[in-house]
Parts: C-alpha cells; sequence; structure tokens
C-alpha cells in the first residue's frame, strides 16, 4: 500500500485543521506524542458537563478508522451550525448536553509504518526491519512492535503468559503485548487523559468484522448490555465475544475494568484489513446514527 492509499498522519493533521478553521467551536488540543514524536490530537466538541470518548487507529491497518472519525465530526459540526437534525439527533441538544472528544488516530507512527514502510527518523528502524523482513504492508503495532490494544492493564499478566503458546517471542507486527501495561508512550498518554478526565462512556473503533464488543470476560458495566443492543439496532451490526486472545489488554476492557462504565469496541466494515478507503463512505453510513446517538445513550 502506497502512501496516497492511505489515511496518514499528515493527512489527519490538515483534516483538523481546516475543521476548526470552519468551526470555531472545535477545540483541539493534543494528548502527548507517539514514540517517534507524531502529535496525538485530541477534538472537542460540545458544551454539555457528561464527556464522551471517540478513540481511532490502534493499530497501523486501520487507518480507515481516523477517516471514519473526522467523517462523523465534519457531519455532527455542520448540523450544529445550521441548527438541525440529523440522523433523528437534534444537533444543538446533542452539542448542550455532551461533550464529544474524539482520538482520531492513536498510532501514526504504526500507519506510517504500513503506509510508506520504514521512517527513518525512527532510532528503532533496524529492531523494525528485523521485526518485518522489510515488509510492512501487514504492520498492526506501533512503531517499536507493540500492538497498542494489548497494552493496557486488563488481564495483561495472563495475556503475557499466553504469548509463547501463541507463538509471540517479542516485538513484531501485531499482538505482542509490550513489556508492562502502559509501556507505551501513546496509551500512556490516552490513560492520562481518561484519568483526568470524567468520561462516562468509550468507544474504540476498529477494522473489521461489523460487530460491536461491549464486555470484559463476560462482564457487562451498568447500562453496557443495553446500549450495545441499541448500538446493534442502529448499525446493523451484531453484539458478539472476541476470540480468545483478543479478550485482554485492550482499551474497553481496561476501561470497564477500572471504572465500570460503558465501553465498546466496533469493528467496522468487512474484508481484509487494511480496507481500502474508497470504502470509507459506505462504512460510515452503516455507523453514522450509532455515533450520533450514542452520546445520548449514556
Amino acid at each position: 500500500m502506497g502512501a496516497a492509499d492511505g489515511y496518514t498522519h499528515d493527512r489527519l493533521c490538515r483534516e483538523i485543521e481546516l475543521l476548526m478553521k470552519r468551526y470555531p467551536f472545535v477545540v483541539g488540543s493534543s494528548i502527548g506524542k507517539s514514540l517517534v514524536g507524531r502529535e496525538l490530537p485530541l477534538l472537542c466538541v460540545g458544551e454539555g458537563e457528561r464527556s464522551v470518548l471517540l478513540v481511532g487507529a490502534h493499530h497501523g491497518m486501520e487507518g480507515m478508522t481516523s477517516l471514519l472519525v473526522m467523517r462523523y465530526l465534519a457531519e455532527y459540526c455542520l448540523a450544529v451550525e445550521e441548527n438541525r437534525r440529523i440522523a433523528g439527533i437534534d444537533a444543538a441538544l446533542l452539542f448542550g448536553r455532551r461533550r464529544v472528544m474524539a482520538v482520531p488516530m492513536l498510532n501514526p507512527d504504526g500507519i506510517e509504518l504500513q503506509c510508506r514502510g520504514c521512517d527513518p527518523k525512527n532510532p528503532l528502524t533496524d529492531r523494525l526491519l528485523a521485526m518485518s523482513g522489510g515488509d510492512f504492508g501487514r504492520w498492526q503495532a506501533n512503531g517499536r512492535g507493540v500492538d497498542l490494544n494489548h497494552n493496557y492493564n486488563a488481564g495483561f499478566a495472563e495475556y503475557k503468559a499466553q504469548e509463547a503458546a501463541l507463538g509471540i517471542r517479542g516485538g513484531g507486527a501485531t499482538r505482542y503485548a509490550g513489556e508492562y501495561p502502559e509501556s507505551e508512550p501513546e496509551t500512556a498518554a490516552l490513560c492520562g487523559l481518561i484519568r483526568t478526565t470524567d468520561i462516562a462512556m468509550l468507544t474504540a473503533l476498529h477494522t473489521q468484522g461489523e460487530e460491536i464488543y461491549a464486555d470484559y470476560n463476560g462482564y457487562y458495566p451498568p447500562g453496557g448490555r443495553v446500549i450495545a443492543g441499541r448500538m446493534a439496532a442502529l448499525s446493523g451490526y451484531r453484539v458478539a465475544r472476541p476470540e480468545p486472545a483478543a479478550c485482554f489488554g485492550g482499551l474497553k476492557d481496561w476501561f470497564i475494568l477500572a471504572y465500570d462504565r460503558p465501553g465498546f469496541t466496533v469493528e467496522c466494515g468487512l474484508g481484509r484489513n487494511p480496507l481500502p478507503l474508497r470504502e470509507a463512505e459506505g462504512i460510515y453510513a452503516r455507523i453514522r446514527r450509532l455515533l450520533l446517538a450514542s452520546p445520548l445513550m449514556v
């Protein structure tokens, strides 16, 4: 996949600049920087006391999710500006009652590797080349070979005990959890944001499968099961359980475990990662009502 085919960090930053210039009520900041030093943008829309958080692109092959987050924010902001309803939701009501927070791209280094190959700015270039054999087409991890969605403190020790059986010997393209929870600057920055902000609900977008995960090892936090069912009805996706290896160390797992509040993983689209960006509009059409309505469900 070449850079023209991918939703890169550069493209994200350009679109954020345009969004903020068009809509002065969009508040932009950063939660920190990636391993290689790329900004991890945070966008906030709304004036409500209750906050919900949307996170895109934990994985290098899932830049599509950053595009979906930005597509959602653009449609929502336009509806706020025009003071109209959107997907059955009064945009002004949503704006007044909730603060929608979005981290569109948590793993810019992994996306850069997947789209463009090794970055000469990365001091771990030689190690990354050894991990990948020089082929980053299937790269999911961050800039040093850690899978960010296994790097949270939820069943971390249990997962580490399984790594050898899963054939994971160290850093690589996918599934290596890192040395300890939040060992990576990206996950540490996101957890820092959550710890210092009263987040009522969290949703992480991934690709692919058209599924919604809402439990942690069979446990649903208060309201989680009901909200997941409503999300499924709005999108046509199904509420499901992830495969065993994916049941540990994820963001929504840690959020549920740490805060006992609704957390969701939404697997967007169908196919083989990385999904082609030409499919983004069709995928967004399926999840737009879920994204627009869910902040008011909590």
